[in-house]
């Protein structure tokens, strides 16, 4: 089949490596000047996520407001924005968080599974480093962390819980004074550079054959009918639309997984994703203090900021700014941006002091998609050609190799690997009112 990928980020090029593999010929279109342009550049370089990284459960905005929950909410918000907070209101107690998250794991050990088989068959370094400390301030977040712990157990992921001490011991960067409450080490989870990722597995796709990129482009609709798929094309930059007819790509099946761009576009074609956009932050840091720096990532689990080495700087990320959908092509008001590189900055002084040179640090703001549940829209949607992968969240970005293969398995007409129930609950036209 002839497949048309929409979208040239991680989730992209990640299926359409997918889908060739599977023996496709595929067509990426993107809409910047190359791959992993948008909201992949900002990712906080946390491959794989554990139950204290999602984006969903107690501790997550557990009655917490502004820079205590690492979330910044705009007052105002419309009907959506109050359905999508108590939608994810839900998923705080713990055996629903448990239930989901057990739904959830069949996508991240394929995406593991995925990862190892790219990484042996193509030797590709992308800045890996193993090591990821959890650490949490208070008693009272400790006990939120317990049902993230208790499925830690549960699945055997292993991980150690430490003491603030041996928080220090481990990662000597990390203050002991002032005091907080502990720590969960994961020694062989990691972090990596995933515009890096992308980049070489388009290497390896250009080199392969089989894929063609068209950069520079970007879709305005999408058609559907019984025999064919296709999408629309703006007009290239300095191209007047009237002094030709519309620009269209022809195929089998389209893929929809454009980040928060595929929201108009399936919008356009009468789907609403079960996804909202968040606005999310980072900064790229110098080091500053050799002797400082951190060599391993931290977290702040309640925060949800990632600091993660890679090579000679730090990245610094979070911040999520949560506001009305209708508001996210616009841009964000100067202090709602001024407040979560704030937070940045203030988890970095708390958990490395002396690591980053912030006065140096490079911003970064971009939209990342999250459901309400938690879980990605990925499957097949509205019609028998078009197929849906996105919204895997702030956490975990090779989550979208799990989908990828997920989305290859159904355009091939194949059963996918996952539980019926993951997939099920991946189904892009849930949460539909």
């Amino acid at each position: 089949m002839n497949v048309i990928v929409i979208g040239g980020g991680i989730v992209g090029v990640a299926t359409a490596y997918q889908l060739r593999a599977a023996g496709h010929r595929v067509c990426v279109v993107e809409r910047h000047a190359t791959v992993a342009q948008g909201a992949t550049w900002g990712h906080s370089g946390i491959v794989l996520p554990t139950p204290l990284d999602v984006w969903f459960g107690p501790t997550f905005m557990s009655g917490r407001r502004g820079a205590a929950s690492g979330v910044i909410s705009k007052t105002g918000f419309n009907g959506p924005a109050r359905a999508f907070v108590r939608r994810l209101a839900t998923l705080q107690d713990a055996n629903a968080f448990a239930a989901q998250y057990e739904r959830l794991r069949p996508l991240v050990e394929s995406a593991r599974e995925a990862l190892a088989d790219i990484e042996s068959r193509f030797g590709l370094e992308f800045e890996q480093s193993d090591g990821v400390l959890h650490l949490v301030r208070g008693n009272t977040d400790w006990e939120l962390a317990q049902p993230a712990l208790d499925l830690l157990r549960r699945f055997e992921v292993p991980h150690h819980v430490l003491t603030p001490a041996e928080c220090a011991e481990h990662e000597r960067a990390v203050p002991a004074d002032p005091a907080f409450a502990g720590g969960v080490l994961f020694e062989s989870e990691r972090t990596a550079n995933c515009p890096l990722f992308v980049k070489l597995l388009k290497q390896v796709l250009d080199t392969e054959g089989g894929v063609q990129f068209q950069t520079g482009r970007e879709v305005t609709a999408i058609r559907l009918d019984n025999t064919r798929a296709a999408v629309e094309l703006a007009p290239r930059e300095g191209e007047s639309a009237r002094s030709r007819e519309v620009d269209v790509i022809s195929g089998d099946a389209v893929v929809l997984a454009a980040g928060a761009g595929s929201l108009p576009l399936a919008a356009r074609l009468g789907l609403r994703l079960p996804l909202y956009p968040l606005r999310l932050h980072t900064l790229t840091a110098p080091i500053a203090h050799e002797e400082c720096a951190p060599h391993m990532t931290v977290i702040d689990t309640m925060k949800r900021v990632v600091i993660a080495p890679l090579s000679q700087r730090l990245r610094i990320a979070g911040g999520a700014v949560l506001q009305a959908a209708g508001l996210a092509d616009k841009p964000l008001p100067e202090a709602l941006t001024e407040d979560a590189l704030a937070l940045l900055g203030e988890a970095s002084r708390d958990w490395v002091p002396g690591a980053a040179k912030i006065s140096a640090a490079l911003p970064w703001e971009g939209l990342k998609l999250l459901a309400s549940d938690g879980l990605p829209a990925v499957g097949n949607a509205l019609h028998p050609r078009l197929f849906v992968n996105a919204g895997h969240g702030p956490a975990g970005w090779g989550l979208a190799l799990g989908s990828a293969k997920v989305v290859a398995d159904l355009v091939s007409g194949a059963t996918p690997a996952v539980p019926p129930d993951t997939l099920a609950a991946l189904r892009p036209e849930r949460l539909q009112d």
